[in-house]
Parts: C-alpha cells; sequence; structure tokens
C-alpha cells in the first residue's frame, strides 16, 4: 500500500499581498481597530511568511508594505538583523537603545 503524505499547496502570492494589504490598512486606520482582527491578520500573515520563499515576489510586497516589511523584519531578525532597515536607521535605532539602558542602569543605581 502506498500512504503519500499530504502536501500543502504553495503559497500564492496573492494572500501574502492580501494579508499584507489589510494589514498596512489597520496600522494606518485613522480610527481604532479591532485588537482581535488585528492579531488575527499578524497571525496569518505570519505563517504565510513561514512558508514563502524569498524573492522577487516578496521583496516587492516588502516594499510596497512598511508594516509588513516591519514584521517580516522582526521575524528574521535573529538570522538577519535588521536586514530591511536602511543602516543609518538601524545604526541610530541601536544607539538610542544604548542610550536608555545606560540611563535605566543609572536610574537605578540611585
Amino acid at each position: 500500500m502506498n500512504v503519500r503524505s499530504r502536501e500543502l499547496p504553495p503559497t500564492r502570492p496573492s494572500v501574502v499581498l492580501t494579508l499584507a494589504h489589510l494589514l498596512e490598512r489597520l496600522e494606518r486606520s485613522p480610527t481604532p481597530v479591532n485588537a482581535d482582527q488585528y492579531r488575527s491578520v499578524v497571525a496569518h500573515l505570519v505563517q504565510e511568511f513561514e512558508s514563502v520563499k524569498p524573492g522577487e515576489m516578496l521583496d516587492a510586497v516588502l516594499d510596497s508594505y512598511p508594516a509588513a516589511a516591519e514584521l517580516y523584519e522582526n521575524l528574521q531578525y535573529q538570522h538577519a538583523g535588521l536586514c530591511r532597515s536602511a543602516l543609518e536607521f538601524s545604526l541610530n535605532a541601536e544607539l538610542q537603545a544604548r542610550d536608555a539602558i545606560d540611563q535605566a542602569r543609572r536610574a537605578a543605581g540611585q
């Protein structure tokens, strides 16, 4: 008897694109958004990011949707650092983090 494992269909670019667009709309909404809806969109997008292969399609989506790009970068941080952020922005963020840590240490010592 041949038992075949069930293969999932490849991620369709339209799913990632749709979720990235929806996340961007939620992020930029002038009115408060439902937290459960936001978490659901993020969770689904994270799931899609896990199955999508890096390449031109993914780069185009991330270039077009900053909220999705930030999420993707956070998911990849342990492997690639701030891979999609401009170097100057990354450096300034690191310097600000160091300053905040130093201030907290000084405040704790008083």
